[in-house]
């Protein structure tokens, strides 16, 4: 005889991913000792969010990206947020959490932004338009900041060359469509063509074909994003905690701020 309080709470949670019992864990269906030694962590992310197993290919790519955004340098937010926390006394997940905190929409939100703008484009091209009307179509109406292009420090974005050509070689290979990293390209001819100084894809615009060519949605951009961002705040939140500082601000102390309030005045109760 069943209990159906019992069925009730068994109902409470409900999960395709991962199987749990005593002396047992599957994750999509197979035994952990089956993936442990036996498929690298990009193809366990892979699992994790498609519920299959990529094909090599498809895993080198998502390796490629993952690697490509881990860190961009103390003074990137997020990883001075998680190192000034690191100096306040948290431990390394507090540090840690309040860097990854720091990923919304302006900082960490431009890959998936990017991703829904090729995307747009993609369906306007399938729906039987050129590349170009396409991209014209979309971009026309922009004045401005265009997601996925442009970088405030780097005139050419290293990262972004080199996950293009391998997008380029996995199409060639057919293991991609090639699709997105066309759509790409067309934005960035398009940028070029209309503004006064060139605005090439960087990192975020090179990670949305990415993975838009593996099949990914937007929001799934953002959180693998987020994955591979952890790593360097974890390394740089683990490195602050070994230098031993206290409570150290955005900047040194010697180098002061801008006050915008008003002049000094004096204040008398009564008055």
């Amino acid at each position: 005889m069943t209990d159906p309080a019992s069925d009730v709470a068994r109902a409470w949670w409900r999960t395709a991913i991962v199987d749990v019992a005593p002396g047992m864990i599957r994750i999509r269906g197979y035994p952990i000792e089956q993936l442990i030694g036996g498929v690298p962590f990009p193809v366990m992310i892979w699992l994790m969010l498609r519920g299959e197993l990529p094909t090599d290919a498809q895993a080198a790519l998502l390796d490629a990206a993952l690697v490509a955004a881990v860190d961009h340098g103390p003074q990137a937010p997020s990883i001075a947020i998680a190192r000034m926390t690191a100096t306040c006394g948290l431990g390394l997940n507090g540090a840690v959490a309040a860097g990854v905190n720091a990923l919304g929409d302006v900082h960490g939100g431009a890959g998936q932004q990017c991703m829904e703008l090729y995307n747009a484009v993609a369906d306007a091209w399938t729906g039987g338009v050129s590349l170009a009307h396409a991209v014209d179509t979309h971009l026309g109406a922009v004045r401005g900041y265009v997601p996925g292009f442009g970088h405030r420090f780097h005139p050419v974005d290293p990262r972004a060359r080199r996950l293009l050509d391998l997008v380029e070689q996995a199409a060639s290979a057919g293991a991609v469509s090639g699709r997105f990293a066309a759509i790409g390209r067309a934005i960035e001819a398009w940028l070029a063509r209309r503004k006064r100084r060139p605005v090439p894809m960087n990192i975020d615009g090179a990670t949305a074909v990415v993975f838009c060519e593996l099949g990914f949605p937007p929001d799934l951009g953002r959180g693998l994003f987020i994955l591979s961002r952890t790593v360097g705040i974890v390394a740089h939140a683990w490195e602050q905690t070994r230098q031993g500082e206290r409570i150290k601000g955005p900047m040194p102390p010697q180098v002061g701020y801008t006050y915008e309030g008003p002049a000094p005045r004096s204040y008398a109760a009564g008055a």
